[in-house]
């Protein structure tokens, strides 16, 4: 099992790095081409791929010192990848001196003898290398950027924008797993009966105050993407932020309603439920891989009145139709997501906010065209910067002044930067959940 899940990560990680994918396709991708199915294997596997890239820049600073004059870019992938994962074993998993010989026969094994020969000598030094030392001889930047696992740029923004003792908090909130999430699935059974089955496949649970059907796990005894619960469409494994998007928007029965980017389909399902299945729901999205999922979901859950379109959003919207509502969760830095992707981190460069800010702009414009007199916009991200928030929202504001921003409710957050009130932020430290941002509009008459 240990060789299994070891050649599994190497393999995950290798197409991460070649076509940039994130943790769980790449790990999807890797298991279906290693036709790997042991459960204990793919756990593994994904704890060290998620931990490995949650660290990634402290390995690779490890690894800079220890490979010089040579750089980890001259290795082949294979062998790159095995040197950050027994990098991450031995100062992060401390193992010790009998468990990293174990580690690197275990590499040898996957890999070949010849192929790890003449890093013999690097793996003593990567096991003896004093990290503390080395990083306290840092400037405090860089040094943060080590001590919270962050983008130097990551740091420096969040320093300007949250002040230094804030944005702390909020960058060592990515250096532990989130808590999970689901929504209960009413058009599938009664909320009770549903709290009944779970309870019997071992899931505990605690509501989630403030939203309806929201619960966080407390502890499963088994994967809950392998219970008979999820196989009936009982839940959703929902992030809070995701699920507060939904009642924010507030989707009533007999509504039309436009959901942008909409797959895999957790606020399309969630908003059909509040809508008891009657009225129309159309779901945009522009990726017929994302769109595939959003089918198999949308079936999951009984849901009857949602329409897929496969389009892009910075187009005029395909549809001819005046919405009572649309809810646009545009493609975002992630910033508020680092802690449950740690790879969309090291993908990203202080223009990235800004880059993402032109693509959402198209999609907002577009989208608000489509709203009837009297109805709503909803926008919301699972980022942290003001380019893709509060910016946004005030170049909207300005340039179509048909809108107004109206509070959005229900109230489980903080209240957006820049004076907007009314906007609610979600933050990982505070909340609990992914950093989230959303805005409700209303269409004068």
């Amino acid at each position: 099992m240990l060789r299994e899940a070891w050649t599994l990560a190497i393999e995950a990680l290798s197409w991460m790095e070649l076509e940039g994918l994130n943790e769980k396709l790449a790990l999807a991708k890797a298991s279906k081409q290693l036709e790997v199915k042991d459960v204990n294997a793919l756990r593994l596997a994904h704890k060290m791929v998620l931990e490995t890239m949650r660290k990634r820049n402290v390995i690779d600073f490890i690894l800079s010192k220890v490979l010089q004059p040579h750089s980890l870019g001259e290795f082949k992938l294979g062998i790159k990848e095995f040197l950050r994962l027994y990098t991450h074993e031995i100062h992060f998993e401390k193992a010790k001196f009998e468990e990293a010989t174990d580690i690197v026969r275990t590499g040898r094994a996957i890999l070949g003898w010849r192929e790890l020969h003449s890093l013999e000598g690097v793996f003593g030094e990567i096991f003896n290398f004093d990290l503390k030392g080395a990083i306290s001889e840092l400037g405090d930047e860089e040094r943060v950027s080590l001590l919270t696992y962050n983008p130097r740029w990551f740091v420096r923004y969040c320093f300007r924008v949250f002040g230094r003792s804030e944005a702390l908090k909020i960058l060592e909130s990515g250096m532990r797993n989130p808590p999970v999430y689901i929504r209960l699935n009413t058009l599938r059974a009664s909320e009770k009966k549903i709290l009944k089955s779970l309870a019997a496949e071992g899931v505990r649970l605690r509501k989630v105050e403030g939203l309806r059907y929201t619960y966080k796990v407390l502890s499963t005894e088994k994967p809950l993407n392998r219970t008979k619960s999820f196989a009936e469409g009982l839940f959703y494994i929902q992030d809070l932020a995701s699920c507060l998007a939904a009642e924010v928007a507030d989707p009533k029965p007999g509504m039309t309603v436009l959901d942008v980017c909409a797959a895999p389909g957790a606020k399309t399902s969630f908003m059909a439920q509040l809508m008891e299945n009657r009225g129309r729901i159309y779901s945009i999205d522009y990726s017929r891989r994302r769109m595939t999922v959003w089918k198999n979901e949308i079936k999951r859950m009984g849901v009857k009145i949602a329409r897929p379109i496969i389009a892009d959003a910075c187009n005029p919207l395909p549809v001819n139709v005046e919405a009572d509502l649309v809810v646009l969760d545009p493609p975002c830095t992630s910033t508020g997501a680092f802690a449950k992707l740690p790879s969309a981190k090291w993908r990203l460069t202080k223009r990235s906010p800004f880059k993402m800010a032109e693509i959402q702009w198209k999609m907002l414009v577009n989208c608000a065209e489509k709203v009837r007199p009297s109805g709503c916009l909803i926008y919301s991200t699972c980022s942290i910067c003001l380019e893709e928030n509060e910016f946004l929202i005030e170049k909207f504001l300005r340039l179509f002044p048909d809108f107004r921003l109206v509070r959005a409710e229900p109230w489980i957050g903080k209240p957006g930067l820049r004076s907007l009130a009314e906007c609610q932020r979600l933050y990982p430290h505070i909340h609990n959940c992914n950093g989230f941002f959303v805005a409700k509009f209303v269409r004068e008459a």
